[in-house]
This record gives structure tokens, sequence and C-alpha cells, in this order.
């Protein structure tokens, strides 16, 4: 066996004893529902460990189920674009809702409310649910050019009626884990800029 065949035998037994741990540990600490069910389009596995306390959802303007949109077979990427330079994705005005509530539902109260958002032209103040830590130099743009899937850190979105931080995609120890699974680059350097 050669040196590199040696070394990548011993990187994939690593990372098998670290996916091993971590299933034991998650089994033996449960799995949140929104991410033990699984459906036809989250054959993803996740890379992100699940959060280990509670993190409820937060108040929103307007109450929104992914669940039932992504029902309908809305993808992730129709409401939440990626413009330049790629770092955060957007969440969608009262203008793309309106694309489809201005027949659909609109005798119920909270489309009524997103209507008058949409009329006033003032944003939704939607809450973010995950926030990047400040000093990370961190974008979507690149990890989804990686092909990372947005269940891999966000969990089974497509399984909540209201989004909560389940997972723990935020922390150093989910970017590092992630990245030496991934054999991406794990240098300080990397997030921490200067």
């Amino acid at each position: 066996m050669t040196g590199e065949a040696a070394m990548k035998r011993t990187v994939k037994q690593r990372a098998a004893v670290i996916a091993c741990g971590l299933t034991m540990l998650m089994s033996s600490a449960g799995v949140t529902a929104a991410q033990k069910t699984a459906t036809v389009h989250a054959v993803t596995r996740p890379m992100v460990p699940d959060n280990p306390s509670p993190h409820p959802a937060p108040d929103q303007p307007i109450p929104y189920s992914h669940k039932q949109h992504l029902a309908l077979g809305l993808e992730c990427k129709e409401c939440h674009t990626n413009p330049e330079p790629g770092k955060l994705l957007t969440i969608p005005d009262a203008e793309k809702c309106m694309q489809c509530h201005v027949t659909i539902a609109k005798d119920q109260p909270s489309i009524q409310k997103l209507t008058e958002y949409a009329n006033s032209k003032q944003p939704i103040p939607w809450v973010r649910v995950y926030q990047v830590l400040p000093g990370i130099e961190w974008g979507h743009r690149a990890h989804l050019n990686a092909g990372v899937k947005c269940e891999m850190c966000h969990g089974q979105v497509r399984q909540m009626e209201k989004v909560s931080e389940v997972t723990s995609v935020t922390t150093m120890y989910a970017c590092l884990h992630c990245h030496e699974l991934n054999h991406a680059k794990t240098a300080c350097e990397t997030c921490h800029k200067h």
C-alpha cells in the first residue's frame, strides 16, 4: 500500500469513527421530530449535528409554513435567492408572495396582512432564524457551489410548520466537522479574516 493510499484509508477510518460516534450521540440524545421525518425529497444526509438544546421558532410577523408551501412543489431557491456577493440568501419580499396570494387564500387574515405589506412597499420584518456569528467570513454561494444542500445544514425544513434553529450549523464545531468530512479547508483564516 502506498503512503497516499494509507493516508486516504486513515482519513476514511477517522470519518467513519466520527460518523459512528455522532450517530450514537444523536440516538442517545434524541433527534428532533423535524429531522426524524424522512421524505422522498430529502435523501440528503445531514452534515451538521442537531442543536443539543431546544431553540423554539421565533414569532414571525406573518405565519408561514415551509411544510405547506414546499408540499406544493416550491423549491428553496425560488424564494431564497443568492445575490452578489453570495453571502446570504434573501428572505422573500411581500411582492414575491403576492405572485400567488393575489388570488390564493386572499380572504385569510394573514394574507390580508401580507397584502398590506405589499401595498405599502414596506419590507416584512421577518425574524432571521440562523445568524452568522460576528467576525466570521462566510457565504452561502461557496457552499451551494460545493454541492451542499439546504437540509444538510438547516434540517428538514420541508417538514417544518415553523422554522427553528434545529441544527448547530452556526457553531465552530459544526463547521470544522463538516469541513473535515468533506476535505475542505480547516485553517483558521478560512473563516476568521483579520
